[in-house]
């Protein structure tokens, strides 16, 4: 997978309306969640974009600490579907917190994690903190990496 690392600015229109329409792809149609993807927070935010065969097939978005906690962040983590049998949640996991440590300084991480994923997020040095809460009506919980 060719992993992209990009400010907001940077990104084009194709780009974009890619990550975009993953993130509706997942979030939205599979997931069966109505939500406001469109927040506000993707001009603060660094974005992962990972290519299979010129294909966008996975993504996340990376906030420096005091914009979505106040430790640094990773939000929006998304794999197509049809990739996820290739692994390519963990290859831009690790890219994006080899982002984070590059352009923030920092190895503090925190994420809000779908519960089902706690096992995938562990994998990786994410510890659970506090208690679940419903995120979109999705059951989520804290992890915080160190």
């Amino acid at each position: 997978m060719k992993i992209l690392v990009k400010r907001f600015e940077e990104l084009g229109l194709h780009e974009l309306y890619e990550l975009l329409q993953l993130r509706s792809e997942v979030f939205v149609v599979e997931q069966d969640c109505v939500y406001q993807d469109i927040d506000g927070k993707d001009e603060k935010a660094l974005h992962v974009l990972g290519y299979d065969n010129d294909k966008l097939v996975a993504y996340t978005r990376l906030f420096p600490p005091g914009i979505y906690f106040s430790e640094a962040a990773i939000g929006r983590v998304v794999v197509r579907e049809s990739s996820r049998k290739n692994k390519f949640g963990h290859d831009i996991l690790k890219a994006s917190i080899k982002a984070i440590e590059e352009n923030y300084s920092t190895n503090r991480i925190k994420l809000s994690a779908q519960t089902y994923l706690t096992k995938f997020y562990e994998s990786h040095g994410f510890k659970q903190i506090g208690e679940g809460y419903l995120e979109d009506g999705i059951p989520h919980i804290a992890m915080l990496k160190e």
